[in-house]
């Protein structure tokens, strides 16, 4: 039996799709679809079934996935057991969108010149979800918010960056009270289903401030650009990454003393790749230590 048959047949039924499983694995969805029919004349039941355009498990299916997942993760692992002395392996990485947009490809190009022979797998999504994928096994560290419970004895977290919230306004309107612009002007709502929005909401609501609301998306890249082209003004967390640096917008500190939003890096202490994710860690650091350096020298220009 293919172990990576198992971990493909695991991706099927996380995403609810051949296709989406294909994608995620780049294969075609024929091959997905041939390893599993292996899958099934090797056990000799069916494993799925199709229900409208998704794909399901059967009874007995359930029951192999169950123990698939063990068996993949422990084959994973004594494969990172194996490499324990090497700079090398596998690392997978889940990450919150605006890191990956901002810290992570600085830390991954330090990652790739200090681990050469490392495979890194990346998987985007919100801190709630890695949370959960890290829990399963299906990835090795998470960078994310800081959960709002206590983490579990077994798990680290490792602090990256601290992003005040403020107020983000076109550069015109730089001059102006903060407050005023969130109650006067079209306001563009971080997602409050998220950390940062959420933290905006709260603040919102104790400053008794009701915006005139114009979109609420999950994009802190779009709304920094839709701030830069005139639709409005937004609460949100600071945010730094190249793809903001050029636009012409106004970050504005709040009146009222808010907590920051904080993301790092969440791990199982006895993950079997603790080399790599050390590693990553100082690649981190060392790529935040080198932006800071860079601010401090533009802030004196």
């Amino acid at each position: 039996m293919d172990i990576a048959f198992l971990a493909n047949l695991l991706q099927v039924v996380d995403s609810g799709s051949m296709a989406e499983a294909a994608r995620r694995v780049g294969v075609t969805p024929a091959a997905v679809a041939q390893q599993v029919q292996a899958l099934e004349r090797e056990l000799g039941v069916p494993l799925l079934v199709r229900a409208g355009r998704t794909v399901i498990p059967t009874e007995a299916g359930h029951r192999v996935i169950e123990r698939a997942r063990g068996l993949v993760r422990e084959f994973s692992e004594l494969k990172a057991f194996a490499l324990e002395g090497e700079a090398a392996g596998e690392l997978r990485i889940g990450t919150i969108t605006t890191a990956l947009l901002s810290l992570m490809p600085n830390v991954l190009a330090s990652f790739a010149s200090a681990f050469p022979q490392a495979k890194v797998l990346i998987r985007a999504g919100t801190s709630m979800e890695l949370y959960e994928t890290l829990q399963r096994g299906d990835v090795d560290m998470a960078v994310c918010l800081h959960p709002a419970f206590a983490l579990p004895k077994a798990y680290d977290w490792h602090l990256l960056r601290e992003e005040p919230i403020v107020v983000l306004a076109p550069a015109r309107l730089a001059g102006r009270d903060p407050h005023d612009l969130l109650r006067g002007e079209p306001f563009i709502r971080y997602d409050r289903s998220l950390g940062g929005g959420k933290q905006a909401d709260d603040y919102l609501r104790a400053a008794r401030i009701v915006p005139n609301e114009l979109f609420e998306l999950n994009s802190l890249m779009a709304i920094a650009m839709m701030v830069d082209r005139g639709l409005g003004v937004s609460l949100m967390p600071d945010i730094v990454s190249p793809l903001t640096a050029g636009l012409d917008v106004a970050k504005l500190a709040l009146p009222v003393k808010i907590e920051p939003r904080r993301f790092g890096v969440v791990w199982h202490r006895a993950s079997p790749r603790g080399r790599l994710i050390k590693g990553f860690l100082e690649c981190a650091d060392s790529a935040l230590q080198r932006d800071e350096r860079k601010a401090t020298r533009k802030n004196r220009k």
